[in-house]
């Protein structure tokens, strides 16, 4: 597994589709090159509009979400550090936000 669009959204795996919807309006209101001069904001916007594809399609989310399981039983190492990267970074903007 390459992307966890779920990561990429900053929402949940079984987050509802009003808020995957905001969290896509809100990066990709960021992130959209025309307002973000990083290097790399093309590309992420890029990566929030896969992203929002895919989630935002009920079909499509439960094929991604069925790879997901299934990647996390061929993988438990790779799996294990996604989770682990995706909670600390939840705890460390939690903490910033504070």
């Amino acid at each position: 597994m390459t992307e966890d669009h779920y990561a990429t959204l900053g929402v949940t795996a079984n987050a509802p589709l009003a808020d995957i919807k905001k969290a896509f309006r809100q990066k990709a209101s960021f992130y959209h090159p025309d307002r973000n001069d990083a290097p790399d904001a093309a590309q992420r916007f890029q990566a929030i509009q896969k992203a929002y594809e895919v989630l935002s399609d009920e079909n499509a989310r439960q094929v991604y979400d069925d790879n997901r399981r299934r990647n996390l039983l061929d993988d438990p190492l790779q799996s294990a550090r996604e989770i682990w990267h995706s909670y600390a970074s939840r705890i460390i903007s939690a903490a910033g936000s504070h």
